[in-house]
């Protein structure tokens, strides 16, 4: 069931969901949380359709606040507030009510989204993209337990795990270490198998995806060792290759979907390990509300702190190992240009030979050519006989 509100309040949309609840037979509230999404208009279908989905294990209270874009100064200085409450089938297994913001009014999101919020109950704030640099002093931030962001979206990743790791405040986590929650697991295990010392790491994955690095940056917060950073085609995370004392330890995954676990002494084996959408990661933020001690950690290790390795640029050719030899690369000769290469001049004291005249070197060929003959042909002595 669908109800359609123009120019609306907050009192008026929850009377809405009142009369939503009585006209579908539920007039009881059963949800357990409220999860307030802060997105656009372009990313708001998606991030909707995974809070949905979500709900089937979390039923909550989802509400959708889309700043939309003021174009011109009179538009900036109006307010109105126009809200889509969503209940029923339409809605998952919660409720849904879908918040437009026009004019000022986009600043005072806070004093919208507060008296709808479920009573008694916590509060999770998810921005799928433009997430603020330090969530817990965002206005909407700042009625949250948990505060959910994702640096993939993000244009600099790496740059925004650093601002991250700065503006930490305990509640907040990001979708991009989700995303890594059955690696951190298999390696884990893997490790438990064996009775040896790690030496070094290295986490394979491609660019731009700040998992790479959340990864990397938790096995050298726990294990202490150097961990090696380096690109790959993707997807996503490839492999984590650990040199042990017992010998390698290696996860390979290059289809995104079925890993193979290596371990010295044992056979390979084949691992679950695909890549999970987005529905999946919110549902497993949504199972836990305090603290993240773990990603903490992690985060604060700092990215600095990393051996990358940068990609070579496609197609461009290996540079040489000396500097002469990239130097002289594409340009000619001295000697070269000067026409045929000169004889080198013989060592002092070695004898020299003096060259044959042309003329006794012409005559040469036909002086052998004509005792040859004489000696096949019979002398005049036999003849006359």
């Amino acid at each position: 069931m669908k109800i359609d509100l123009t120019d609306t309040t907050a009192g008026e949309i929850n009377k809405a969901l009142v009369q939503g609840r009585r006209a579908i037979g539920t007039p009881a509230v059963g949800m357990v949380l409220t999860l307030v999404i802060v997105t656009d208009e372009e990313n708001a279908y998606d991030a909707l359709k995974a809070a949905n989905d979500a709900s089937r294990e979390h039923p909550s209270r989802t509400l959708v606040v889309v700043k939309r874009v003021s174009r011109t100064p009179r538009d900036r200085t109006s307010s109105r507030l126009d809200a889509e409450v969503r209940v029923g089938a339409d809605a998952g297994t919660g409720e849904t009510v879908v918040l437009r913001l026009y004019g000022e009014v986009v600043g005072q999101a806070d004093s919208v989204v507060l008296p709808l919020l479920l009573p008694d109950a916590p509060v999770v704030v998810w921005w799928p993209v433009n997430a603020p640099l330090d969530p817990a002093k965002d206005p909407l931030g700042a009625l949250a337990q948990r505060r959910v962001t994702d640096t993939y979206a993000a244009e600099e990743p790496v740059r925004e795990l650093t601002a991250r790791a700065a503006a930490y405040t305990p509640g907040d986590t990001d979708l991009s270490w989700t995303r890594i929650t059955p690696w951190r697991s298999m390696l884990a295990a893997a490790l438990d198998q064996v009775t040896c010392k790690v030496q070094a790491v290295e986490v394979e994955g491609e660019e731009f995806n700040p998992s790479c690095e959340l990864l990397a940056m938790w096995l050298a917060d726990r294990l202490d060792v150097p961990v090696r950073l380096s690109p790959s085609a993707g997807p996503g995370l490839t492999a984590v290759r650990m040199d042990t004392t017992c010998g390698p330890i290696t996860l390979d995954r290059a289809d995104g979907s079925l890993a193979t676990l290596s371990i010295e002494g044992q056979p390979a084996r084949a691992v679950a390990l695909k890549r999970r959408d987005t529905a999946e990661l919110i549902a497993e933020e949504l199972r836990r509300l305090d603290p993240d001690d773990t990603y903490a950690s992690a985060l604060r290790y700092g990215v600095d702190r990393l051996d990358t390795v940068p990609r070579q640029a496609a197609g461009e050719a290996p540079e040489s190992s000396g500097s002469s030899g990239s130097s002289r690369e594409g340009t000619p000769d001295a000697g070269a240009s000067e026409g045929p290469a000169k004889a080198e001049a013989p060592a002092q004291g070695a004898a020299v030979a003096e060259p044959e005249p042309v003329e006794q070197a012409a005559k040469a060929p036909a002086k052998k050519a004509a005792a040859r003959t004489a000696k096949k042909a019979p002398s005049r002595k036999a003849t006359a006989k």
